[in-house]
């Protein structure tokens, strides 16, 4: 990790970039798997299956058998675990239902909203080098609260040609049927244009590496929404002198080990704990199976040493971390100067694992600084609100005139007079 003492502010804004990523070449190889897919559909997910997975499949979609298969090879410890978290999760996400009520803005004049779930949406799930069956949960769960009516999930198939069997106890739990063994830009591709197996859907949800990334933000530009603009996974910490430095070490370790191009910060005022955590990192780093990405990701990654607390939530605000930890004195206090971060935890028993897995908030969060504009996954990802608005006679009379005034203004003299026929009609209808 890079060690920087007491950077300028003039600094600042170099030291928050996030790892460079060359995206040309990036860019023209997902165009031309999404172009592909668009236009072969599963005979393109086949092709791409052997290439990148390295299995040949005759079908794409889980089977009943294999879902029963999986059932009984996670354990019934993995199963307690796995349904814990997803009672959490739905009680966090319930509580995030919304509640219409009628305004009146003027006599006449009644407006309100309705919530509406998306009617189809697509989940995908990585399954490399960490089959992220969590993240089923997370995205899963408040789809199903929000009554989303087609739930596609799509995650990479190993060489056997199966999925992780987590995954599928998972949906199972969550409440998804419609599983696929696809995975990679391909699953984007075909979630976003449908194949003859995989219907296309409205939105898609999930993380993924930079090819999986691109992918959902290209075919965002063919009408197809995505859950949010990412990049590799992120932390930052504040820390001061009171921080447990054993706690801090591992908390920037679980997010390194995430892969290569993940980046982890500590904003600390105290030297001490700077040292300290540093060599706490090297120490436990050396017990991880993990270590050689954990490595690769640490080189990404900084020890900062500020002024004082104030400076560390300045320079956490312009970062705007996926994730946030707070271990310091008054952690509460601090938590509410933050105004971007796509997850806070607080205190030292808040490790970002705990919101991974089990707390109940979701861990689907903006990245890249993303989080000075986006919200991570909620409740109303999964649903649009639709406004209404009903006039009566006095509604046109209070507003009438005002609309004519604006539309007019605005030289759309075909708006001034739709509100104009319905202000004479009213003159003209004699009143009981």
């Amino acid at each position: 990790m890079i060690t920087i003492e007491y950077p300028a502010k003039s600094q600042w804004k170099a030291l928050a970039e996030r790892p460079h990523i060359e995206t040309g070449k990036l860019r023209a190889t997902v165009s031309a798997i999404l172009d592909d897919v668009r236009h072969n559909g599963d005979t393109a997910l086949r092709k791409y299956g052997e290439a990148f997975d390295h299995v040949a499949l005759k079908s794409f979609e889980v089977s009943p058998q294999e879902k029963e298969e999986a059932l009984h090879i996670v354990s019934e410890e993995l199963m307690r675990a796995i349904m814990l978290a997803h009672d959490n999760i739905m009680t966090f996400h319930k509580a995030q239902t919304f509640h219409t009520s009628r305004i009146t803005t003027q006599p006449g004049v009644t407006c309100w909203q309705k919530t509406v779930p998306i009617q189809k949406v697509g989940l995908y799930i990585p399954g490399g080098t960490a089959p992220l069956f969590s993240t089923v949960l997370m995205l899963a769960t408040p789809a199903m609260i929000a009554g989303c009516k087609r739930i596609v999930l799509c995650t990479p198939p190993g060489k056997d040609g199966k999925i992780n069997p987590a995954i599928i106890a998972a949906a199972r739990i969550a409440g998804v049927n419609e599983i696929y063994k696809v995975g990679g830009v391909q699953a984007i591709g075909a979630m976003a244009y449908g194949t003859e197996t995989i219907p296309n859907v409205y939105k898609i949800f999930g993380p993924g590496n930079q090819y999986v990334m691109e992918a959902k933000q290209q075919v965002s530009l063919d009408g197809v929404a995505i859950d949010m603009p990412a990049g590799p996974s992120e932390v930052c910490v504040i820390a001061d002198e009171s921080a447990n430095c054993t706690f801090v070490a591992a908390d920037l370790l679980s997010q390194a080990e995430h892969g290569i191009d993940s980046q982890v910060l500590l904003l600390t005022p105290s030297k001490a704990v700077l040292d300290n955590v540093k060599n706490e990192v090297t120490r436990q780093l050396s017990s991880l199976p993990r270590k050689e990405i954990t490595q690769k990701a640490l080189d990404n990654s900084k020890l900062i040493l500020v002024n004082d607390i104030d400076e560390a939530v300045d320079f956490s605000n312009l970062y705007a971390p996926e994730h946030l930890l707070i271990q310091a004195k008054d952690s509460e206090e601090i938590a509410e100067k933050i105004i971007n971060a796509g997850s806070v935890f607080i205190g030292k028993y808040a490790c970002e694992s705990a919101g991974d897995y089990a707390s109940g908030t979701n861990h689907t969060l903006p990245t890249k600084g993303y989080a000075t504009a986006y919200s991570g996954v909620n409740l109303d990802s999964f649903q649009r609100k639709i406004t209404f608005q009903q006039l009566t006679a006095e509604g046109v009379k209070n507003i009438g005139n005002a609309v004519e005034v604006m539309a007019a203004a605005e030289f759309l003299h075909a708006h001034k007079m739709a509100m104009s026929l319905r202000l004479q009609s009213i003159k003209e209808t004699p009143s009981n």
